[in-house]
């Protein structure tokens, strides 16, 4: 159990490194972020030794809610809206910070990784939407989940390049589209 003083530490560091890497993305310097919390590097590595353990603490939340969401959209739409529905949350997530789909990308195939545990929940979740649409007939039966997990990330990737903003809707459409059978 963390002590009271070293939560609020905790918590100001996050808030703090959520800001700067929204500001700067992935790259974002351990150096910058313990200079904005007005705490030295030291003090910033002690509560994340790695930039993987940040970012698993900033992203781990937005993780567990695409998680949580995969479930409640299994319950509540038909297995074609619930995957669309979901992809474009995770698409919207991925969007968030400049550099988080190759993050993802390397966490998903690296078992070592901190964000490995909290990405295979996401990949299983989407996993289990997309096999869903497959046993109802209106999704690909060619496509698994590390194929969904490369169109997401694609997408994601497309969808964040400036040059294409003014086409960001039809393009998702375009690639989302991948998944569907022509007929359903």
């Amino acid at each position: 159990m963390m002590r009271a003083d070293a939560r609020k530490n905790y918590s100001h560091l996050l808030a703090v490194a959520r800001d700067v890497v929204a500001e700067h993305g992935v790259d974002a310097s351990m150096r910058d972020i313990a200079r904005r919390a007005d705490v030295g590097l030291a003090t910033l590595l002690r509560h994340f030794p790695t930039r993987e353990a940040l970012f698993e603490a900033l992203l781990r939340t937005n993780l567990e809610a695409l998680t949580q969401k995969a479930g409640e959209l299994e319950t509540l739409k038909p297995p074609d809206e619930a995957l669309l529905s979901w992809v474009r949350e995770q698409v919207a997530f991925v969007q968030s910070y400049s550099g988080v789909v190759a993050l993802m990308a390397s966490a998903h195939a690296d078992p070592d990784s901190a964000l490995y545990a909290t990405c295979a929940a996401v990949h299983s979740a989407g996993e289990r939407l997309l096999l869903r649409a497959q046993t109802e007939g209106t999704a690909r039966a060619d496509m698994n989940g590390d194929d969904l997990f490369a169109l997401i990330s694609a997408i994601g990737w497309i969808v964040g390049q400036p040059s294409f903003a003014p086409r960001t809707d039809h393009l998702f459409n375009v690639m989302a589209s991948a998944i569907w059978i022509a007929d359903s």
